[in-house]
């Protein structure tokens, strides 16, 4: 288990078991953070409701990415309006627009993989 629970926001979420933000959902739940996600279509993935539209969230730390650069800029004023602490991009949805503005608004870009940062501490 992790040593600080983090309130994480999973854009891109599916009820799909064999997309990563599916994953990413129940891993994160498995190492004790509290989980939202926002998807293109409703559901649940073990309790976490997948929520639609722009939700206003409160004291999100982390907001991990499943979407692609091509879908995301309508999530850029969102996020930093939410200000976590940081923003995740799993492989291939880097974005270097989208990260600039992140970092000018004192907000840590990450590129990395969630699971993989969860299973080696470094989540």
């Amino acid at each position: 288990m992790t040593e600080i629970s983090k309130t994480t926001l999973v854009i891109g979420g599916s009820v799909k078991p064999e997309r990563y933000s599916n994953k990413a959902i129940k891993k994160l739940i498995e190492y004790g953070h509290k989980v939202y996600s926002i998807g293109l279509r409703s559901g649940e993935v073990e309790g976490v409701i997948l929520q639609q539209g722009k939700p206003d969230f409160k004291d999100i730390d982390t907001v991990t990415m499943y979407v692609g650069p091509a879908h995301q800029g309508e999530y850029f004023n969102y996020i930093i309006k939410l200000s976590p602490e940081r923003v995740i991009f799993n492989p291939g949805t880097e974005n270097k627009e989208f990260a600039e503005t992140l970092k000018a608004n004192n907000i840590e870009v990450v590129e990395h993989c969630t699971l993989v940062m969860l299973d080696y501490g470094l989540f």
